[in-house]
Order: structure tokens, then C-alpha cells, then sequence
């Protein structure tokens, strides 16, 4: 039997057998209308963390929750997760059933030291020390031979995990409250925008789980940069903001992964699928000379232009024609900090279609062309 139909059988042991038959065959229909709601509205309680007392009760919340076994929506400097006690099977596994999410996706573990990574992993190697001087805390996942103590529910029945020390101080205090690390894949269901703020998990997440901490905006914007250390050389499996210059002046030598690699069963980081990141609307990535080329190009496509938002950086058009206009400023930096929100924007204003602009083809831009084609995809 293999890991989805273990994970799925031991959820249902305690269902019914036309439930238990449900949630085998279809999980994700099931799951769908599992979550109790109050008059089809939200019933997540969303906490502020602007002032310290605020920020304290916030911890002490969420804190017991998740020692309780419950998933917590919590702010990282890269994207909102949905976080749950790594060491215990049963409140990971409620992580999958919140986000629908497909067993064989592993979740990367967040600590709040080195101490506790080591206590996560039978190997540290000299590798994985010098990553961490270099960029812990922060957007960087070292991907590492997994301990016993790291259920198999968490590795997708893989035999590594990815560790991250996360900069975000609120989640830092979180994790030292529980002293537990924190298994936190992205607080959205599977294959969606990952969120940025508070009110994207609300939107997503807010009739299925109890908590969201609002921390502010994401300040990276995209998920970390996860780097396989069970190879020679290490291995970029997803890339991040955290570019291979800045790991190459570490490491001295790095292999990018091959698709195939990538998509080698188990996986052995998130991000990997193929579709991911999507917005409801059709996503597409163009190259314009003007706004007649844009306008001819979408028109060739049979996309109302009405219905059509577009993301822009560079040649800007009017805003007359288009359902909406986004410009980010073209430094990759401030583009990966503010995509995700303006994806969920237009989803929000109901875009038919997105046009983003194609980027700069430099390093810097990386990990903004893995999510964008993603989700494109």
C-alpha cells in the first residue's frame, strides 16, 4: 500500500462506510465539505500582532493550538503557512486535509536553530553548516537524510526532509514556545496563489481552520530556496530568492536539477508539480512591443479585453482597454514581493485572463520565471 492510501486509510477508520469510501476514492471531494461554517461566512479567528501585547497573546493562541494538535495559519517572510507539530502524524495529516493536498507532496519543517535542525536529520554535513552561517535565518531549505522523529506523513514517504530556520520573528516565537518545529507547507489549497497576507489565507483557508495570525505582508514574497544536500555536488531542487551566485560563493560548486530529477518519485521538495501557484483565471506570459502588439496578441487568443488584467513592467499600457493594469517595477526583489498579491487581486476582481510581461531572462529572475510558468502551466 502505498503513502496516499496509508494516509487516507488512517483517516477514515473513524468514518462511516459510505464516508470512509468517499474520502478513498475522491479525498479531495470529501475534504471539500468537511469544514463546518457559520452562515457561509469565514469562522477563522484572525489575530493581530501590531503591538507587543498583541503579538504575545498571538503566541500564547497559537501556541496551544497547535500543541493541541491543531494547523495555525502563520506569517514567515516568505509565504503565510499552515502549520502543524512536525513530530506528530495526526495533526501534519490534518495539514493535507485542510489544503487538499496530494499525500506524495512532502513538507518542508521549520526550527528555530541549528539545534533543533540536527534534531530533525541523522546527517549535518559541513555543507549544511556553512549554508546556514551564510543565510539562517531565512528563505533557505537545506534538504537533509530525515530522522525517525520526522513521521513519514511529513517526508511523503521519502527518506530526506527540508529544514528551514525562518526569519519571520513571530514564527520564530511560535516555534520557541511550542519547541516543536513547525511542518508548514503554504496556507492555501493545493495548486493556489500562495498568500501573502492575512486576508488571502482568510479567503482561501477561513472556514477550515481555527487560527490565522496576521503578521503584515510577506516581505520575500515566494517560497524559499530549497537546496539538496544528499547529493555532490548540492542540488537546487526550487529556486528562490536566494540565487545559485550567492549559494555557488558558499558552496563553490551546485547542480541545477533536471526536470526528470525534479519529478522523481518520492519528491523530495514542494514546488515540484508541475501546475502550481495558479490563479483561477488563465494565466499567460507575453512579450509586447506596444499596446497594439499587446492588444493584437490577446485578440488572436479570443480574450475579452475587458476581462483581461495585465501585469506589467515595462511597456505599460492604458488602462482604458483592460479589465485592469498592474505595473511592479522591474527589479526582481520588489516584482517577487508583490506577484502573488496582484495574482490574487485580479482573481478577486473576477480576470477571465492574466497577461504578465515576460521578464528579464538574468538569474535574479529565476525563481519568478519557475512560479509564473508554473502556474501557467
Amino acid at each position: 500500500m502505498n503513502l496516499r492510501d496509508r494516509l487516507l486509510v488512517s483517516l477514515a477508520t473513524s468514518l462511516s462506510p459510505s464516508q470512509a469510501a468517499c474520502i478513498f476514492h475522491c479525498p479531495f471531494a470529501y475534504f471539500a465539505g468537511k469544514f463546518p461554517t457559520v452562515s457561509g461566512k469565514p469562522i477563522a479567528e484572525v489575530l493581530p500582532t501590531h503591538s507587543p501585547a498583541l503579538f504575545r497573546a498571538a503566541v500564547r493562541r497559537a501556541a496551544a493550538l497547535l500543541r493541541a494538535g491543531e494547523p495555525v495559519a502563520l506569517p514567515t517572510e516568505t509565504v503565510y503557512g499552515l502549520a502543524a507539530n512536525a513530530l506528530d502524524a495526526r495533526a501534519v495529516a490534518k495539514i493535507f486535509e485542510v489544503k487538499g493536498r496530494p499525500a506524495h507532496n512532502p513538507i518542508i519543517v521549520h526550527v528555530s536553530s541549528v539545534a533543533m535542525a540536527r534534531r530533525c536529520v541523522t546527517e549535518w554535513p559541513a555543507f549544511a553548516d556553512r549554508l546556514a552561517r551564510a543565510f539562517w535565518p531565512g528563505p533557505l531549505t537545506m534538504v537533509l537524510p530525515r530522522s525517525a522523529a520526522i513521521p513519514d506523513v511529513v517526508a511523503a514517504g521519502g527518506v530526506t526532509v527540508g529544514v528551514r530556520w525562518p526569519a519571520h520573528p513571530f514564527v520564530q516565537a511560535v516555534i520557541g514556545a511550542c519547541d516543536f518545529p513547525l511542518a508548514a507547507p503554504s496556507a492555501n489549497l493545493s495548486t493556489n496563489i500562495s498568500p501573502t497576507n492575512a486576508q488571502h489565507v482568510k479567503k482561501g483557508l477561513g472556514d477550515r481552520i481555527r487560527l490565522i495570525v496576521d503578521g503584515g505582508p510577506s516581505q520575500v514574497g515566494i517560497e524559499s530556496t530549497v537546496v539538496d544536500l544528499t547529493t555532490t555536488p548540492p542540488r537546487v531542487l526550487r529556486p528562490g530568492v536566494i540565487g545559485v551566485e550567492a549559494l555557488l560563493a558558499v558552496t563553490g560548486e551546485l547542480e541545477k536539477a533536471e526536470w526528470a530529477t525534479r519529478h522523481a518519485q518520492p519528491l523530495r521538495s514542494p514546488g515540484s508539480l508541475p501546475r502550481h501557484y495558479a490563479p483561477k483565471a488563465r494565466l499567460l506570459i507575453l512579450n509586447w512591443p506596444d499596446e497594439t502588439g499587446l492588444v493584437a496578441q490577446i485578440g488572436d487568443l479570443g480574450a475579452p479585453l475587458q476581462k483581461t488584467h495585465v501585469i506589467a513592467h515595462t511597456r505599460i499600457p492604458s488602462a482604458a482597454d483592460f479589465g485592469r493594469v498592474s505595473v511592479i517595477p522591474r527589479q526582481a526583489e520588489a516584482f517577487a514581493r508583490a506577484i502573488y498579491a496582484e495574482l490574487h487581486r485580479c482573481d478577486e476582481e473576477g480576470a477571465g485572463w492574466i497577461v504578465v510581461e515576460a521578464l528579464p531572462d538574468t538569474a535574479e529572475w529565476q525563481a519568478i520565471h519557475d512560479r509564473l510558468h508554473r502556474a501557467a502551466a
